[in-house]
């Protein structure tokens, strides 16, 4: 049988999909959606007005955007066997340095307020990124620690910046960013797209993948083949922070409010969990850009359909503690191999009748 034959088999197939790591996280959001869809009927509804889309699946697109940024920089820096707990925090710095800004200009509706506002956030996200892949790399500091620190110490850094109060400022263009459309689509959707597309040709399309997956693999081998390990994990820091603070500016721009007690709060471990149900390693090496869309999707779903059951709010955690329990012993690496190494069922041989 050749190779053709082999892979259209249906037995070879289904053990192929069987084995595949997002198998269990598709189930899972399948699920969710069907439960969520006979529980609420229209659940499942996508209706048009006025041009743009509207119904819950699209407030699901919507509200994946974030956590699909996040985790986008948090893979590329568990990929380099590192990890990084700021940001959360990144998040609230940014927000707040772009409203305080616009509470500061005469008009801040005007498309330049606006933009300076955006390139402030992002750029304070490239500085603080930068400050965590100087205390990884420069100094050998653990990444926990290092990350650790902005963790602490950035809220604070965001209630210095807002004088410890909720800065509100009305912008209609800066709130479009969270809350308008494009041709029909949320704008923060299109934004996640983009940047999932760049991320993807950066590293599929280029070295830079290779090099992630080389440093996470063996820091050392990596550094004798003459990668650069201390140069790419710097960079992925800054990648890290970079879509942190867009991050920020997204999911705040709707509320127009700043508040630096809330904003991000627990975000750090949202990307860590769309990451792992992404089918990423938290050792580093090998990851995988495509599960964080299903990562990211599986989470807003569920927190979603907390509110369907009419579940108390409180709960959300505990219901993405079981999910990601399920789903990782599902996809665990024992299991899998004691499934592949289970003796296929043979069938027993059927009398048959010999006529005299």
């Amino acid at each position: 049988m050749n190779a053709s034959a082999r892979g259209t088999n249906p037995a070879t197939l289904f053990q192929r999909v069987s084995q595949h790591g997002l198998l269990w996280p598709v189930l899972a959001l399948v699920v969710l959606l069907l439960a969520c869809g006979l529980k609420s009927p229209g659940f499942l509804d996508v209706a048009t007005r006025d041009g743009n889309l509207y119904g819950q699946l699209i407030d699901l697109l919507r509200n994946s955007a974030t956590p699909l940024l996040l985790a986008l920089g948090m893979c590329l820096v568990i990929a380099t066997g590192g990890i990084d707990l700021s940001v959360g925090a990144v998040m609230a710095i940014s927000l707040a340095v772009s409203l305080t800004h616009l509470a500061s200009v005469p008009d801040p509706s005007a498309p330049g307020a606006v933009a300076t506002a955006v390139v402030l956030g992002l750029v304070l996200g490239v500085v603080i990124g930068a400050f965590n892949g100087f205390m990884v790399t420069a100094l050998g500091i653990q990444p926990f620690i290092a990350t650790m620190i902005l963790m602490v110490a950035g809220r604070g850094i965001a209630m210095l910046i807002t004088k410890g109060q909720i800065t509100t400022v009305t912008s209609p263009p800066f709130k479009s960013i969270g809350s308008g459309f494009v041709l029909g689509v949320p704008v923060p959707v299109v934004i996640a797209g983009a940047v999932f597309v760049l991320v993807a040709l950066a590293v599929r399309r280029t070295a830079l993948g290779m090099f992630l997956e080389a440093v996470g693999t063996n820091r050392e081998a990596s550094r004798l083949a003459g990668v650069g390990a201390r140069s790419t994990t710097w960079v992925v820091y800054v990648l890290a922070g970079l879509l942190a603070a867009l991050a920020g500016i997204v999911y705040g721009a709707p509320t127009m409010a700043a508040d630096a007690n809330n904003i991000g709060l627990l975000k750090e471990l949202d990307a860590i969990m769309v990451v792992v149900l992404g089918g990423t390693r938290l050792d580093g090496g090998r990851f995988h850009l495509g599960g964080l869309v299903v990562g990211a999707l599986l989470l807003s779903t569920l927190e979603r359909a907390v509110i369907v059951f009419e579940l108390p709010s409180q709960t959300t955690p505990l219901f993405k503690a079981l999910v990601l329990i399920a789903v990782c012993v599902a996809a665990s690496p024992a299991l899998r191999s004691r499934w592949r190494s289970r003796p296929p069922r043979t069938r027993r041989p059927v009398a048959t009748e010999v006529a005299a």
